[in-house]
């Protein structure tokens, strides 16, 4: 039988908690990714996920990417990524960045996993998911 698999987008804050209360179920098999500038960032937080495995009884498959290719065939994405809401910015400037990197992930997750269910958490959360909605044309 095989794993499902939940993909993960952004190794923030937000993203390590989705992936750790993930892993921590055991239910499926989790990629976390995160630009390229991240470098190792994200295989060294999926890393340190899976070995903490042992301690608390689970035995998920964590990979840490900064490319979608492993990300391919996910039954899940979830797409934390984002900029957090700066002092001064406006709801507007935060809607305007956030949009472009919903856009450009959503455009990968809909390319690897074509079948798979989108789930936004980033913000301006009603925006974003619209921006993926579109973006995807997912049902």
């Amino acid at each position: 039988m095989n794993r499902r698999k939940v993909t993960v987008v952004g190794a923030g804050h937000v993203g390590e908690s989705v992936v750790r209360a993930l892993a921590e179920k055991d239910l499926a098999d989790i990629v976390l990714v995160d630009i390229p500038a991240a470098e190792n960032m994200p295989a060294g937080k999926a890393l340190d996920i899976m070995q903490t495995g042992p301690i608390y009884g689970y035995d998920t498959k964590v990979a840490g990417a900064t490319s979608y290719e492993s990300t391919a065939g996910s039954d899940i994405v979830v797409i934390t990524a984002g900029i957090p809401r700066k002092p001064g910015m406006s709801r507007d400037d935060l809607l305007n960045t956030n949009a472009a990197i919903v856009k450009s992930v959503t455009e990968q997750a809909a390319k690897y996993s074509p079948d798979s269910i989108l789930i936004i958490v980033s913000n301006p959360l009603d925006a974003m998911c619209q921006v993926a909605l579109q973006t995807s044309r997912f049902p």
